[in-house]
This record gives C-alpha cells, structure tokens and sequence, in this order.
C-alpha cells in the first residue's frame, strides 16, 4: 500500500525567501531536527539556502529516540563535519555547551576580532527545522521565558522573532518550512512524528503502516504496551489493540479512526518507549543503492 504525502502551504516558499535573505545577519545557522527521524526531519534545501554558512545539528526530542542510535548519529554529522549535540528541550537546556560548540565552530570570527582587539564575544543564531520539530519550545526553554509562539500543532510559528538571552546568545527564530516534494518514506516519518498534519493525512492507512515499521524495529515495543503479539498480520495487531482498548462502536465494529489516534499519540509521547526510525547505516545503504 502506497501514500502519496506532500503538504506545502504556500507560507514555506516565502520562509524560505526568508532564511536566505536574513543569512547576512546571523554567524551560524541552528538547525533543530526530531532525533527520531535525523535524515527525514532535515530539510534538504537548507543546503542550498546556507551554502558555507558555519551550521550545527540539534537532536531534539533526543529522550524519545533509542539511546545508542541518538549515538550513532552524532557520530555520522561529525564525519561530514557537522557539529551535533542531543536535546530534551522539554528539560532545562546546558546553554553553556551550546555557546561553546558554536564558539569552537566560529573560532576564525573570534580571532579575527581580538586581532583587532574588538570585544563581542555574542553569537546570532539562525534556528531552522522542519515544522513541530521542537524549535519554539527550545528557544523559550534557552531563553528562559516565553518568547516564541509554541503548540504540539505544525505550523505554530508563525514570524520571523529576533529572542535575545542571557548566555551571550541572540536567536533569530523561523516558522518551520518542508520542501515540494518528499519520497515516501520521508513522507511517512514526518507524518508519524506530526511534522505533517493529521488533518491531511488518512491517519488508519499510516497507523496501519506504521505498524508495519515496528513489527521490524521495535516487536518488543507492541508486544510490552498493547499485550499483542508482533509476529500476527499488521491488521490484525491493529484490530487486537482496538479490541483491547475499548476502541469498538456499539454495532460491535472496530473504531480504527480512534485506535488510530491511540497509537499514534503513545508514540509521539514517549509511551511506546524509546523509538528511532532511522539509523545511520540505513541512510548509507539507501544511497548506495
């Protein structure tokens, strides 16, 4: 079964305008992406736009993705020359070590000025992310105060915020921007993690599919939160969770619509465990192919 998933509202093709046009204003770019799915939660015109602009990886949501993988990912953004730190923004942020990632990334800048003895040790961030990727919530928590519009909802942020701290940190934040057109694969992380509105979505085919993923990578996940047996018919797991959780009309038929939204909320929150979608080694294999 094959889903056809692209949401570009028209306000992402002037974000993008945008992020290019404030570049000049910033020393390095911030790109926040969802530890979950590292490859697919990484908009690949972001590239395009920063060109050589210094840049460094925030793995948010770091506390929902499997520990090891988290890892592994840093790892792989070190290889390509990337900076990359894991975040629970939902936690108090260590500011100090995002300062200091950036300052070491910015180390010809700061010589630069003490050669001509000029002392501004500030740093201006650009943060960037695909939508409900956790940008707004990590700047309030950085800045210690409620300064970006935040909801659990894509496409919450809605201008372009200039949000001062006080860790010689200036952020400029940026309303979450997709690209045109993604492959399915893609589509469907961003559709698991909320990054595409279930709105649009037909949320009983990807709940259907997202079983399926996790009947490969995380068995022990469905077999510990629903009592159900991994190894059974994708459908039939999904009619067994509704069963048990009380998820049937009065006719006596399943309610997928609402098992669906079950499933989909366990995972988004944490209470299917920790869960990486992607892992680096299969991102290499992929391009390879």
């Amino acid at each position: 079964m094959a889903m056809n998933i692209n949401w570009y509202p028209g306000h992402m093709k002037k974000t993008k305008e945008e992020i290019a046009n404030n570049l000049k204003l910033v020393d390095i770019v911030l790109e926040i992406i969802d530890a979950r799915i590292p490859e697919s939660s990484r908009n690949p015109m972001i590239d395009e736009i920063i060109g050589n602009k210094p840049r460094m990886i925030i793995m948010n949501k770091s506390d929902l993705a499997d520990k090891d993988i988290n890892r592994k990912w840093i790892k792989k953004f070190k290889e390509e020359g990337i900076p990359a730190t894991t975040m629970n923004s939902k936690e108090k942020i260590n500011v100090s070590r995002i300062y200091d990632l950036a300052k070491t990334e910015l180390a010809d800048k700061f010589a630069r000025n003490e050669s001509k003895n000029i002392e501004n040790s500030v740093i201006r961030m650009m943060i960037v992310g695909v939508p409900n990727a956790g940008k707004s919530t990590f700047i309030n928590n950085v800045a210690k105060r409620k300064s970006a519009n935040v909801g659990n909802r894509p496409g919450v942020t809605k201008t372009k915020q200039w949000i001062k701290t006080g860790a010689n940190i200036e952020l400029l934040d940026t309303p979450g921007v997709l690209w045109p057109k993604f492959d399915e694969k893609t589509g469907l992380n961003l559709s698991y993690t909320h990054a595409i509105k279930d709105e649009i979505l037909n949320v009983e085919d990807l709940t259907l599919k997202f079983l399926e993923d996790l009947q490969k990578t995380y068995p022990e996940s469905l077999t510990e939160r629903y009592g159900v047996d991994p190894a059974n018919p994708a459908l039939e797991i999904y009619e067994d969770i509704a069963r048990k959780r009380g998820a049937v009309t009065k006719g006596g038929d399943f309610d997928y619509t609402r098992t669906a939204n079950i499933i989909l909320t366990d995972f988004r929150s944490g209470k299917l465990g920790r869960i990486s979608l992607e892992r680096p080694w299969n991102i290499l294999y992929t391009m390879m192919k």
